[in-house]
């Protein structure tokens, strides 16, 4: 038998085997860090008008603008989070709670002023397409475009699967002459873009209203006012979208900051003078939706009246050989006709009668 000297080495490794297993397990995981160009859609320098060759990071970007004294850089990204933006956000100076903003998104459109830096939120819309608008649970997607102008950058930070900017970005520079008015142009040719897509999902949903409205006004129309309260949800978030960017837009229109040189007014006016017919329309399409529950409950009370007012007039129409029957039913014996032989006959005719009568009535009367 061996002794306990000779156990004791084959038993330590097992033990140090499961603490270091224990150590293991109890210890949190490694986290990955996710490099900043996983986020980075584009980063380009821009000199009169024209983008400079080549693939830039974001901090040799504005070293080489800062470096010439003229340009800027335009750099875009993804749905970054805290991590990732912070080493833009320092290069570039950008405000914390700004940073912020672009980061955890769901904020209102507005415009604010951070010392020399201007901070927009847009909010984007998509429409979604469907076969039928009265049966369909969603009609507009959102995303949000947020935007950080410097004298010497652009940065746009994107949330959302229909946000893409990439169009924007190849206008701009198929237009050196605009793309040289600076960061501004850039800040313009989004907005534009954004509020362009507002006038277009305009006018789906416009086709969707008028379809609803044809189906709640057809004779015998069976519309819910569930569907036409999901038309007027999504309504809502268009509104959401649209309205508290008007007074931003405004104020770029009339020179909030130094930032946007009077050159770049005059196409913000333009933008604003949009806005504000698409924010007439969102509202017009609010009360008509209004107007179109109202009408589609005021529908089925007419609907539910015609269908009282018909089993009213059943219920009368049998109350007659009801009565007729109850009476002649009682145990009597001295009743007028009743040992008649043309008795029971007689009694068929004058229910018959009645009954015939009053159904006349009730269809002259529109009840049945």
């Amino acid at each position: 038998m061996p002794s306990l000297s000779q156990l004791r080495p084959t038993i330590r490794p097992s033990r140090r085997a499961e603490r270091a297993a224990a150590r293991a397990a109890a210890s949190p995981p490694v986290r990955l860090r996710v490099p900043l160009s996983a986020y980075v859609v584009d980063c380009a320098v821009y000199v009169d008008g024209h983008r400079l060759p080549g693939r830039w990071t974001h901090d040799e970007a504005i070293a080489e603008v800062r470096e010439r004294g003229e340009g800027f850089v335009w750099i875009g990204l993804h749905e970054p989070d805290e991590e990732q933006i912070s080493g833009v956000a320092e290069t570039y100076g950008l405000h914390e709670l700004a940073v912020e903003d672009a980061v955890h998104a769901h904020n209102r459109p507005k415009l604010e002023r951070y010392d020399d830096t201007l901070f927009m939120v847009l909010k984007t819309v998509r429409y979604v397409g469907h076969a039928d608008p009265t049966t369909s649970n969603e009609i507009v997607e959102t995303g949000e475009v947020m935007a950080f102008l410097g004298r010497d950058f652009v940065v746009t930070v994107r949330h959302g699967r229909h946000t893409g900017l990439r169009e924007v970005r190849r206008r701009l520079e198929d237009d050196p002459e605009q793309l040289s008015l600076g960061p501004a142009a850039v800040l313009h040719a989004i907005a534009d873009h954004v509020v362009d897509s507002y006038i277009e999902v305009c006018g789906q949903i416009e086709d969707d209203i008028d379809a609803v409205e044809g189906e709640v006004f057809s004779p015998r129309s069976t519309m819910n006012p569930e569907q036409i309260y999901v038309m007027k949800r999504e309504i809502l978030d268009l509104r959401r979208a649209v309205m508290p960017l008007v007074g931003p837009m405004r104020k770029l229109a009339e020179g909030y900051s130094a930032l946007v040189p009077h050159d770049v007014r005059s196409y913000f006016r333009d933008v604003d003078d949009h806005l504000g017919g698409v924010a007439e329309q969102v509202a017009g399409f609010n009360e008509l939706l209004t107007t179109l529950v109202d009408a589609v409950l005021a529908k089925i009370s007419m609907r539910q009246n015609n269908d009282m007012r018909k089993i009213t007039a059943y219920a009368g129409l049998i109350s007659v050989p009801t009565m007729i029957a109850g009476v002649y039913g009682m145990n009597f014996d001295s009743m007028p006709e009743l040992h008649w032989d043309f008795g029971y006959p007689m009694v068929l005719l004058v229910i018959a009668t009645l009954c015939g009568l009053l159904y006349r009535n009730f269809r002259r009367n529109g009840w049945l």
